[in-house]
């Protein structure tokens, strides 16, 4: 359902050249970053300055260390199986888009109900879910960080280590599980003593923390650096150091994408009308968050507990929302975000009244930011 969805909205838009999108094949999933990744799964990580193969370009740094490993790997892995590195990364992005919801469906307690039907039908159209059909880490992440609460409602140390492990490979976002991991001790394996629950906390978080460190050690073995990646950062794309959320909300609001990505000649409806979804998307973001938070809150109050992966969904959904605005991540934000989609664990809980119009306005959004993005408008 989720392809076919994508599929019609990609029919709907074109590309940047004013072409038709073809939403099977590998160009119609490629933008900016993609090309990254695919370097990166073909022949590892570089670094360099620009003006030494680009006479004409500004003096800063170039190269693909400002992209994390964990995608890019397994593109290389599924590559050897004889596929091209472009099929197998829309095969990894699809498998790990499939294994989002296997995960989902079994945190929801795997019962077909209004609530549990009506979740994954959110989660078909979720805000930012276009990118996780495109060449992007989205889909590897949010599966990881799924396989990370799985983990803790399970009492599986190891299995929620391994998916924080992903998580952090797979996106500087995904570290957001390393701090979850940290306080799980207060929320988690409630079969345990304290030094036990600490410990089991301090290990998974630690070993999720080693997504951060291999991801540094590639980059270093590579370049000779491990500042690579914040290297990269400051020198070309002006992110270092910790920004003032709101301040870098009120960036990513009003940054001008129509202005500067515009598709070439006559624009389809859809195209026309979605220019400027980001907008809308960031309001859609904030108020998934507080429905969550809410949510977690209301549920608290009522049992005076709250599970662990509501805990663990909860705490990720508010970080993932407030990470990439500390970061200044003012044209990525509506992609990470897509990765929210963790908090659907809280969902089943919500009214009809909630979930029906959310998911018409979560349709709505999902066809205008799927129309900015096969358009080209979106990096």
């Amino acid at each position: 359902m989720a392809d076919l969805i994508t599929w019609l909205v990609a029919k709907a838009s074109v590309a940047g050249d004013g072409s038709k999108v073809v939403f099977w094949s590998t160009a119609g999933r490629r933008r900016w970053d993609s090309e990254h990744y695919l370097s990166i799964a073909k022949t590892g990580y570089e670094m360099f300055r620009c003006r030494d193969r680009y006479p004409d370009f500004p003096d800063v740094v170039c190269g693909n260390v400002a992209w994390f490993p964990g995608y890019p790997m397994s593109v290389r892995a599924v590559s050897a199986s004889g596929l091209s590195y472009e099929i197998s990364a829309v095969v990894v992005t699809e498998a790990c888009l499939f294994g989002s919801f296997a995960v989902l469906w079994y945190l929801l307690g795997a019962r077909l109900t209004w609530a549990t039907g009506l979740t994954l039908a959110i989660g078909v159209v979720f805000p930012g879910g276009i990118y996780f059909h495109a060449m992007f880490p989205i889909a590897a992440g949010t599966l990881a960080l799924l396989v990370c609460v799985a983990g803790v409602k399970r009492g599986s140390w190891v299995i929620a280590a391994a998916g924080g492990f992903m998580a952090a490979a797979c996106h500087l976002v995904g570290a957001v599980a390393v701090g979850m991991l940290l306080l799980s001790a207060f929320f988690a394996w409630q079969r345990d003593g304290w030094p036990m629950r600490l410990a089991k906390a301090g290990a998974s978080a630690a070993i999720a923390g080693c997504g951060l460190l291999w991801a540094k050690w590639l980059m270093w073995q590579a370049t000779g650096r491990w500042d690579a990646y914040e290297t990269i950062q400051e020198s070309s794309y002006r992110q270092s150091g910790v920004r003032q959320p709101f301040d870098e909300m009120r960036n990513a609001y009003d940054f001008p994408f129509s202005d500067w990505y515009r598709p070439q000649g006559s624009l389809p409806w859809l195209v026309e009308h979605s220019l400027g979804a980001h907008r809308s998307q960031l309001w859609l973001n904030a108020v998934f968050l507080l429905l969550v938070v809410a949510t977690a809150i209301v549920r608290l109050f009522r049992n005076h507990r709250l599970g662990a992966e509501e805990w663990a969904a909860s705490i990720l959904t508010a970080a993932i929302f407030l990470v990439p605005f500390f970061a200044g991540a003012e044209m990525s934000w509506y992609r990470n975000h897509a990765q929210m989609f963790v908090g659907l664990v809280l969902m089943k809980y919500m009214s009809r009244w909630v979930h029906v119009p959310l998911l018409a306005l979560c349709s709505i959004q999902y066809c205008l930011l799927g129309s900015m993005f096969f358009a080209g408008v979106l990096v």
